[in-house]
């Protein structure tokens, strides 16, 4: 029952950071009809940036300019590459960030190498125990801010100008034209949140039990996208939802894989894509998704 508890503990807290990271594909697709495959640059460049910003100007501010300039990053391939697109197919702007993540890779690549950098988190390798379970610091501030962030973000979703224009611009793109909705400024919003959510998903991706920045950071946001899609790509209840059942479900993978080496070896990286495929052949629009209606 213990090993049960804190795989199930770490799960959430795995998942509670692939909800951050889910909720940025999901406000992109929301607020422009894109879906975002550049979303896993954003998540390693906010690692790369406060790793590198934390030695000059200390953790806490490099933290927070770090995020900052990752927000910044995602907002300029908004507003230089995407904006230019308009009237194209959703088909082709997502072609698009695609030659935007490999180029964006490709350079953090670049310059991160074969290290592996460490962040200077305050609180280290520290556990939280609660009974005999343990969780470390980091994933136990993990789940505490995403909490906060996800609440935060919610409530400006129901109550904000700005999450009242995206809810109209998501129903009826051209109604919420004719009422003066300026889709322009909400797809910018949507695009510079996006990139904050990701790079404070990497801020405590990177630190205990993982051993710090390097490419594989990437990788992160592939389980993420899953839990996008598993949730409804349009609904943002859906990102929180999936990401925790994606993160819970690959943790117990992990953790009881010698139960499971009937499916061989390393498989709890498979499970996202597992659980997705399952739900969508049930349900093809995601757990909360808007189903499609189609006059015959």
């Amino acid at each position: 029952m213990t090993q049960f508890l804190s795989l199930l503990l770490n799960g959430i807290s795995l998942g509670a950071m692939y909800a951050l990271i889910a909720l940025g594909f999901v406000i992109i697709f929301k607020a422009s009809g894109v879906v975002n495959f550049a979303h896993g640059s954003f998540l390693l460049l906010g690692a790369y940036t406060i790793v590198r910003l934390s030695d000059p100007l200390g953790f806490w501010a490099g933290a927070v300019v770090g995020i900052a300039l990752t927000a910044l990053v995602a907002l300029l391939i908004e507003r230089i590459v995407l904006t230019r697109l308009q009237g194209t197919t959703d088909i082709a702007l997502a072609v698009v960030t695609i030659g935007v993540d490999i180029i964006l890779l490709t350079d953090l690549t670049r310059r991160i190498g074969s290290d592996i950098l460490n962040v200077p988190h305050p609180w280290g390798g520290d556990v939280v125990r609660l009974g005999d379970v343990g969780i470390s610091t980091n994933r136990a501030l993990a789940i505490l801010v995403a909490a906060v962030l996800i609440g935060g973000f919610f409530a400006a979703f129901k109550y904000s100008n700005w999450g009242v224009a995206m809810r109209a611009v998501a129903e009826d793109g051209d109604a919420a034209a004719l009422m003066g909705i300026r889709q322009g400024r909400v797809s910018a919003i949507a695009w510079l949140v996006a990139g904050a959510l990701a790079a404070v998903a990497a801020l405590f991706l990177v630190g205990a039990p993982t051993p710090g920045v390097s490419p594989a950071v990437y990788t992160v946001a592939l389980g993420a996208f899953p839990a996008a899609i598993l949730g409804g790509l349009d609904s943002t209840g859906g990102a929180l939802v999936g990401g925790l059942l994606i993160g819970v479900a690959e943790a117990l993978a992990a953790g009881y894989q010698d139960q499971l080496l009937f499916l061989g070896r390393g498989f709890g990286p498979v499970v996202p894509y597992l659980v997705m495929i399952v739900v969508l052949l049930v349900r093809p629009s995601g757990l909360f998704g808007t189903r499609e209606l189609t006059r015959v």
